[in-house]
């Protein structure tokens, strides 16, 4: 099978590219560029610059690479610009993603795998959350993720496809320099912004009820991202030979919690850069605490996180300061994470 990645030049889909093409996978990239590099694509990898909502564009890339799966990463993904500008997330989101179920439809496509998000959970009043924790998304963005996996799902239904909705935790570190984040979206590359700058780190309101008052999350390596990619598109054509349009939904974390601050004090001290963060308002749409039950997808690929938090916090500021590192080795967690 040949896949096409979505958002092959992005932060998350050029490790996901990686990942594929190094294990023997057929892959093409679809990017706008909007803020994808081609620097981050492969050589050998074909590279088609466009726009998932330009129907004509997209039939042409799935007929001319025969593409028979497709890894659906290109999407706007800020929770606060979300907010800001609902109509662009559901425009690029929705029907961006509307745009290309109708082509894969079209174009007999078998495998379908949605990057969905954790924020379609929203404020869960839960320790863990299972894949079966209700979904009641707190932003846009997280309604478009919703939405999505709907679509996904019922597309795969009435056209024999199967399909998968991987949601994400939260991203972190790099596996190359060449592919980290560059966005400033992300806590940790916004931590070294402000480093850079000489400006404390911020804390967006430490008044929720969690342990020391600030945001719990459940970090997953990018690397281990990708990797779950992989075994999720394997599974995926497994089923499709098999004829079977199965729909996996899993969720992608480490099953442990780590507060902001915590998050903070650990990137202060793997910098060395020792500022004191500065509190400041609440963003619209943060929940206090999410933190994923990882049980399921272990169960159904085998698959399970390598890496801990300090290799990913190490691998990205290796990357941000050019200095030779990888994503680090697995080692035990030098912080208290919340419970």
């Amino acid at each position: 099978m040949t896949w096409l990645i979505t958002g092959g030049a992005g932060y998350i889909g050029s490790h996901v590219v990686k990942s594929m093409a190094e294990a023997g996978e057929r892959v093409v990239v679809l990017d706008d560029l909007s803020t994808g590099d081609p620097a981050r694509v492969p050589a050998g990898v074909p590279l088609e610059r466009g726009t998932v909502l330009d129907r004509p564009f997209v039939d042409r890339v799935l007929r001319e690479h025969r593409i028979h799966g497709i890894v659906h990463l290109a999407a706007k993904k800020a929770v606060g610009e979300s907010v800001e500008r609902p109509l662009l997330y559901y425009r690029e989101n929705v029907t961006g993603l509307q745009i290309l179920l109708e082509a894969a439809a079209a174009a007999g496509v078998r495998g379908f795998l949605f990057s969905s998000s954790a924020s379609v959970y929203g404020m869960p009043d839960t320790d863990l959350v299972t894949e079966d924790t209700p979904c009641a998304p707190l932003s846009p963005y997280g309604e478009t993720k919703v939405t999505g996996e709907w679509m996904v799902r019922a597309v795969g239904r009435a056209h024999g496809m199967a399909t998968s909705c991987l949601r994400y935790f939260n991203v972190a570190g790099t596996a190359e320099p060449a592919l980290a984040d560059t966005g400033v979206h992300n806590l940790v590359p916004m931590v070294f912004q402000r480093l850079d700058a000489g400006l404390p780190p911020l804390i967006f309101g430490d008044d929720y009820a969690t342990p020391d008052g600030t945001c719990v999350r459940d970090y997953i390596h990018v690397a281990d991202l990708a990797d779950a990619h992989l075994a999720a598109a394997r599974r995926l054509d497994a089923y499709a030979a098999a004829g079977e349009p199965r729909d996996l939904t899993l969720n992608i974390g480490r099953g442990e919690g780590v507060s902001v601050r915590e998050m903070i004090d650990l990137i202060r001290e793997v910098t060395g850069r020792p500022v004191a963060p500065e509190v400041v308002a609440r963003r619209p749409g943060d929940p206090a605490k999410v933190v994923a039950s990882a049980e399921r997808i272990s169960a159904e690929l085998d698959w399970k996180a390598r890496h801990d938090v300090r290799a990913m916090i190490a691998s990205a500021w290796a990357a941000h300061t050019g200095s030779p590192a990888g994503p680090g080795p697995v080692r035990p967690e030098p912080v208290q994470l919340a419970e």
